[in-house]
């Protein structure tokens, strides 16, 4: 084993060379293209390049799986997963929306924003993927009884879905990333994000509302049928339900205390399914179905093929040039950062973007605290600003166009089957403007609680 951790490092230190460097930068934009033109599945697509990286040598066996696949990520979402599969056999979730719906007294506009906010809230706490996943039937079903389109509903729910998602550790997989990457716990994300979050939801409600106030039209009768629905009626088994609530609970006060018990999420995830599936007898068969293993092979391929771009010093090479552009000016560098990540993050899926930025930040960091006199010793505080600074850009700016986040992409296929198209066009009508108050909203935030 120690032979074989020397060779790694030796490998490593080998692979600084300009061809290297290029053959690594090629097989990152190649996965990156066709991961975006959707040609190749893109788990086989990234596969397919770490398998490259690992042949050519430019990342040992050895040092993929032990250094550069971060298997706390991994297993927090096999563990979410899991968990979130047994509480919606329940149809917890349906009972929600319905109830959410009534509450609203089947007002169309104040049905849009009690469902918005209902699915921002639980995107916070459980992935924003499996909430949308959750939410959009329900949601159809409710259109569909109110006799209105139910495009702007499903638009304004993955918009929410991603608001909510970034205000925690586990509410969206770029947050899980940065968390895993940079020591950052669940308590860091709710304290330092959940606050700004809950502003752009307040604008987001308000521009919801302006944008949708004319689009709905329902009689008194339509209105007064679904007060008449049967809440009760959605939840299918009351013990499951019981049960899955209890563990949820345990598992999210755990999340608030993980640094004091000493135990990662990873593993009060897995922890959490483990024991859901004994209480419960839940067949392991049935429930690692329903796990997105396309989603988790792909994270391991992006893992490899990124520490490709480590090993031969890209990273290094592009964080240089990020800190020439910005004079290394600690404010300009998380300005530019957190604008720059939404503008990615709105053309190319967030989670392959923010899986090498974040390379690109902790080497970055280092220098901004080095060249400012009143930062010397601080290089933490600029490290873990510029992460927010990531975080809020990268999960908000999904939010641009349809293609942005995995829960647009995944809400599109589910209005397509239902014989609703979601267009590009039309989804961006929407979510530019949001996304342009949400970063303004994140500027003047980040401004007055980090830089002054």
């Amino acid at each position: 084993m120690l032979n074989q951790i020397i060779l790694a490092e030796h490998v490593s230190a080998q692979l600084t060379g300009t061809t290297w460097a290029t053959i690594a930068v090629a097989i990152f934009a190649i996965t990156y293209v066709v991961v975006v033109s959707e040609k190749v599945h893109k788990a086989v697509a990234a596969l397919v390049g770490a398998f490259i990286v690992i042949a050519l040598g430019i990342v040992s066996q050895h040092e993929a799986f032990t250094v550069h696949v971060d298997f706390n990520v991994i297993f927090l979402l096999v563990g979410m997963m899991v968990i979130v599969h047994v509480l919606g056999k329940t149809g917890v979730f349906q009972w929600l929306a319905i109830k959410g719906a009534q509450i609203s007294r089947g007002h169309p506009v104040r049905i849009l924003i009690m469902l918005s906010v209902l699915t921002a809230i639980i995107s916070a706490f459980l992935d924003n993927v499996t909430t949308v996943l959750l939410m959009a039937p329900m949601t159809l079903l409710v259109a569909e009884q109110l006799r209105i389109p139910p495009i702007p509903y499903l638009i304004t729910e993955v918009i929410a879905s991603n608001i909510g998602g970034t205000a925690t550790l586990i509410g969206d997989p770029p947050n899980i990333l940065i968390g895993s990457f940079a020591g950052l716990t669940f308590n860091d994300f709710l304290l330092n994000l959940a606050p700004v979050i809950a502003l752009v939801m307040v604008g987001f409600v308000l521009m919801a509302k302006v944008a949708f106030r004319r689009t709905f039209h329902t009689s008194a009768e339509v209105r007064a049928r679904v007060m008449e629905m049967d809440a009760s009626r959605s939840i299918t088994n009351k013990r499951l339900l019981v049960k899955g609530l209890i563990v949820m609970a345990l598992v999210m006060v755990a999340f608030l205390l993980h640094g004091a018990l000493h135990l990662e999420p990873a593993t009060i995830a897995m922890g959490g399914a483990a024991v859901l599936l004994l209480i419960t007898r839940t067949d392991p068969h049935e429930a690692f179905t329903f796990v997105e293993w396309p989603t988790l092979f792909f994270f391991i391929g992006l893992f490899v093929i990124i520490g490709g771009l480590v090993n031969t010093g890209v990273i290094k090479i592009a964080a240089g040039a990020i800190f020439g552009l910005t004079g290394g000016s600690f404010w300009i560098t998380v300005i530019v950062l957190l604008w720059f990540s939404a503008i990615a993050s709105a053309i190319i899926d967030n989670i392959p973007f923010v899986a090498t930025v974040m390379f690109l930040v902790r080497d970055i960091a280092p220098q901004i605290a080095a060249q400012s006199p009143e930062l010397h010793g601080q290089e933490r505080m600029v490290e873990v600003v510029l992460f927010w600074a990531l975080s809020l850009g990268a999960c908000l700016g999904g939010n641009g166009t349809i293609i942005g986040a995995s829960a647009n992409v995944v809400v599109a296929g589910i209005a397509e089957r239902n014989g609703h198209h979601i267009s590009f066009l039309r989804f961006m009508k929407y979510g530019i403007p949001f996304t342009i108050m949400a970063l303004l909203i994140c500027t003047a935030y980040i401004i007055l609680r980090y830089l002054i």
